[in-house]
Formats: structure tokens, sequence, C-alpha cells
């Protein structure tokens, strides 16, 4: 911390946000810059992902389900192939937690956080990140 009690970039917790809705990508970088995420990626597609991800190196990963024609879910499962990603996944959705419960508890995504509960607080509250 500084200062100003403010928290540098450099003890910013780095994501990337993977999703193709470019106006949820937008105001969520906006609200997690000011809650203390380093949002340091975006991507709209899975190979993008996998791209952004590697060159960015980030602490946690947002991968919304639905990538328009794309699965959030094999990129997941592509992730958790890779043994040089050390990032924590967590799926985002519009949908209902309920909609996706086996299918997420099946996967290697740390957690659920739907796109309204979406905070600073949520994501480290799901990697077990004390305030």
């Amino acid at each position: 911390m500084n200062h100003n009690g403010q928290v540098s970039l450099e003890e910013r917790l780095r994501c990337v946000i993977v999703d193709d809705n470019l106006d949820f990508v937008i105001a969520a970088s906006r609200l997690l810059a000011r809650q203390g995420i380093a949002v340091v990626g975006v991507a709209h597609s899975i190979s993008d992902g996998l791209r952004c991800i590697e060159k960015a190196e980030p602490a946690v990963i947002l991968v919304d389900i639905d990538l328009g024609s794309e699965n959030g879910f094999d990129l997941v499962e592509q992730l958790g192939r890779n043994s040089t990603t050390a990032a924590s996944v967590i799926l985002i959705s519009t949908h209902a937690a309920e909609d996706f419960a086996d299918m997420v508890a099946a996967s290697s995504a740390v957690a659920f956080v739907p796109k309204s509960d979406l905070s600073g607080a949520a994501i480290r509250k799901a990697l077990g990140i004390p305030e």
C-alpha cells in the first residue's frame, strides 16, 4: 500500500477476462480496477483467451460460460490440462448459479460468480483471500 492507502498496481490481483460481450468487459474492467483488481488482459474467444493468459500471467481468470458460438467450459478444460497455467479460474454468467451447478462442480474452476454479483470482494472470497 502506498502512503495514500491505495493498493499499487504491483500489489493488485492480476486478472484476465474472457468474455464476448464488449460492454460487459469494459464495465467489469473499470469496476474491478476501482476495487483493487488489475485487469491485465481481455479476450473474446477461447483461442484469444489462451494466448492472452499465456502472455499476461494472471492470478485469476474470469471466463464467461457463454462465449457466443463457444463454451467457456471448454476453455476451463483446456486450462486444466495446461500445467503451465497456475491461475485460478472463476466462471461467470448472466445465468443463475443453479443452471450450471453440476457443470461448475465437475470443472476445474474454483467458483462461479453471477455477472450481477461480480466485484473485487466476490473474486477474493472465491479465491479464499481475506478482505
